[in-house]
């Protein structure tokens, strides 16, 4: 097995979750998890594939220690055409989390036969969620805000795509974009390419961004042709605190790749895929919690600074 100097470095218990450790049916999939800290705890929001449904559901996990997580009974969503959203809101995944306050901002792909819209929700309890609206057009696989406004106004990341197209021409880039009420949402302007890193050609993917001392830190996603599949990487990049279009510093090395068994094998292969990341600024520790292979759930961790310091050095 090779061995990446990588500066996350992978939990010796994974993976934490794996679908033989859902207990509420025989699963396929427990991937991608949204990732947050709720109550004093770590909370994550696990995509769940059961072997005897068409299409995903969502259900809640928690943990005292980062590791050992209780999952809730009751999904937190699942396919339902009678909501809002009616026959637009199928196959819940890959969810991203942002706290303003004292509620939690849930953000996640639709797809249907118009295409694959972004969904934004809001919850206090992680129990229900409220609907907020449909906030981005065909094809965009979810944006992702930043935890507070900035000069007056919510801003988001996101990544539209053209389905179909020869990757040279999907044009899977990441935009910023500004909203007074989080529903309207314009002045986009572009971020950054997908052909920015060496692991990044085919394209590329945000993750809600960090506030630090030094910029926002914002975990990427890189997807890279290899010669029989695709393979999946994490990056990170840095974004001025004050004007969040100016990129201050990226590594153009990632900061995890496939590498074990768990990572090579499974529903996709050759993937370590995130969704967002958790930061503790008093202990200056970064935890990533990532699906392998889109079949289980793992956990890398890093120091704060040396990523963020690894972006300003460009490393």
């Amino acid at each position: 097995m090779l061995r990446y100097d990588t500066l996350l470095k992978r939990n010796p218990a994974n993976p934490i979750i794996s679908p033989m450790d859902f207990p509420y049916g025989a699963a396929d999939q427990v991937f991608n998890p949204g990732q947050c800290m709720f109550q004093g705890k770590t909370l994550l929001i696990l995509s769940v594939k059961l072997r005897n449904e068409r299409y995903a559901r969502a259900h809640v996990a928690t943990s005292d220690n980062g590791v050992d997580f209780d999952i809730w009974e009751e999904p937190l969503f699942k396919v339902d055409k009678d909501k809002q959203f009616g026959n637009l809101d199928t196959h819940p995944i890959d969810f991203r989390i942002t706290q303003m306050g004292d509620t939690y901002y849930i953000m996640r792909p639709g797809n249907s036969e118009w295409g694959c819209v972004a969904f934004l929700y809001k919850t206090k309890d992680f129990k229900t969620v409220e609907p907020v609206e449909i906030i981005a057009l065909p094809h965009n696989r979810v944006p992702c805000l930043f935890p507070e406004k900035i000069n007056g106004e919510y801003v988001r990341l996101d990544r539209p795509y053209s389905v179909g197209a020869p990757y040279e021409k999907s044009y899977a880039n990441i935009w910023v974009s500004r909203s007074p009420d989080l529903i309207h949402w314009g002045q986009h302007r572009p971020l950054l390419k997908r052909d920015a890193f060496p692991w990044s050609g085919l394209k590329v993917g945000p993750t809600p961004p960090i506030k630090t001392e030094k910029g926002w830190l914002e975990i990427v996603h890189g997807v890279q042709e290899c010669f029989v599949s695709w393979r999946y990487s994490l990056g990170a990049i840095l974004l001025d605190l004050e004007n969040p279009e100016k990129i201050i510093g990226a590594m153009q090395s990632y900061i995890l790749t496939p590498e074990t068994e768990y990572e090579h094998h499974g529903v996709i292969p050759d993937v370590v895929f995130a969704t967002g990341a958790i930061a503790d600024l008093k202990t200056r520790r970064l935890r990533v919690y990532y699906g392998g292979a889109d079949t289980c759930v793992c956990l890398a961790e890093g120091d704060l600074d040396a990523i963020i310091d690894g972006c300003i050095k460009g490393i």
